[in-house]
């Protein structure tokens, strides 16, 4: 059975059990909550136990690669500002309807207690303002730390992350018998780390039951009316990326006729959409742009895999989104340095998420952990996380896609979309 329908059954048979048990159902000394909480928690304790070497080794991967491709140069440079812009245009659309919809208050009032969000809210306070520092300058400085291991045992990912990017692009710069032995090993790193996340997700229904049932047998039904206002806030926020910008950056950039372009792509689309992975739809979004679309093997082959590694619109969008959903829910009014640190972190994030399944939780506990949330949040999301993992992969493959149009199209490519 395929993994969203375990979890869709999950979801069903927890709000069952949560309803039935409570919090005070069990037999004897043990009680039905006490076991929500305990699968739940240790779900998302595997999930924090991937961040490091999972984020460390897919951004190192995909900067080296990039440039073992001979990425650094024209062709390299167009692809990386195209990824770049568009995944800034994501963020701010997410960001925007985010504050205007505002999911996580209901009837003027935060959500914590009717989704069961257990933290002192003071504690949290405190965190929240004490990663503000004042100014904007502070958030440059935890990108340049002292120790690396410091700064990733502190939960300080951004500078883990920037120095990263720089040891990826460093790579490159190496002697290339020692580059290849480098390179050989952080992508047999990360080939581990995405089969260990592969495992961990397999537990997802056992740990999304237990977190589901955990707020139902607490607050009751109450819970789902929050988390459809957050669903559809993303699910607006990815159609208006990909139905409204993509096809406007087809039009206006690449001076090809949009519509030629999602016909072209459907296969992809479908296999993206049914897979959560736009590592595992590669090959078939290669043979889309190429055979369908019309773009050059020169260009596809290299656009295309750095996209499937680095370019991560949709997932982007919904980091945001979930961000400062889980701090409106706590009541919290972000001001412009943490929304701010909120876009840096999703942008940066992003382009070290593994593209599987589910990866992007991940990134969200790093967002949470920067800006001072707790990383309960995350349990509050897990029930509508695989549906919107479906639609922002989609996203993902589909951007690339378009990148490669309009980067072939910059390159002189002229037969593209011209036969569809």
């Amino acid at each position: 059975m395929k993994l969203h329908w375990q979890i869709f059954i999950a979801i069903g048979l927890a709000v069952v059990a949560g309803i039935a048990t409570g919090e005070t159902a069990g037999i004897g000394s043990f009680k039905f909550y006490d076991a929500y909480v305990f699968l739940g928690t240790l779900f998302l304790n595997a999930l924090k136990m991937l961040i490091v070497p999972l984020i460390f080794s897919s951004i190192i991967c995909g900067i080296g690669n990039m440039g073992s491709l001979g990425g650094l140069g024209r062709l390299g440079g167009k692809t990386i500002m195209y990824y770049l812009s568009t995944s800034v245009v994501a963020i701010l659309i997410g960001l925007l309807l985010v504050n205007l919809v505002e999911p996580g208050i209901i009837d003027g009032e935060p959500v914590r207690d009717r989704v069961g969000l257990t933290e002192d809210i003071s504690d949290i306070v405190s965190k929240v303002e004490g990663k503000g520092a004042g100014d904007l300058t502070g958030i440059f400085l935890r990108m340049v730390p002292t120790n690396i291991v410091e700064a990733a045992a502190n939960g300080q990912m951004l500078g883990l992350i920037f120095f990263g990017l720089l040891f990826g692009y460093f790579l490159t710069q190496i002697a290339k018998e020692r580059k290849v032995v480098l390179l050989t090993f952080w992508n047999a790193v990360l080939d581990v780390m995405m089969k260990m996340t592969d495992w961990v997700m397999k537990f997802a229904p056992i740990g999304v039951f237990g977190l589901v049932a955990k707020v139902v047998a607490a607050t009751g039904l109450a819970a789902f009316l929050p988390l459809a206002y957050f669903f559809f806030t993303v699910l607006f926020a990815l159609a208006i990326h990909m139905f409204g910008v993509m096809p406007m950056a087809l039009k206006y950039l690449g001076k090809v006729k949009p519509l030629r372009h999602y016909k072209a792509m459907t296969p992809a689309l479908l296999t993206s959409f049914s897979t959560s992975s736009s590592s595992a739809t590669l090959p078939i979004t290669l043979e889309c742009v190429e055979k369908n679309a019309g773009v050059s093997n020169r260009t596809s082959s290299f656009v295309l895999p750095l996209g499937a590694t680095i370019n991560m619109d949709g997932t982007a969008l919904y980091e945001c989104v979930a961000a400062m959903f889980i701090a409106q829910a706590y009541g919290l009014s972000l001001g412009f340095t943490e929304q701010f640190l909120i876009v840096i972190t999703a942008l940066v994030t992003s382009i070290g998420v593994a593209g599987i399944p589910a990866a992007s939780l991940v990134a969200i506990s790093i967002i949470l952990t920067t800006i001072g949330l707790p990383l309960e949040g995350i349990g509050l999301i897990l029930a509508v996380d695989r549906v919107l993992d479906m639609c922002r992969t989609s996203v993902n493959v589909f951007s690339d896609s378009c990148g490669a149009v309009i980067i072939a199209r910059s390159e002189g490519e002229d037969q593209i979309l011209r036969s569809n």
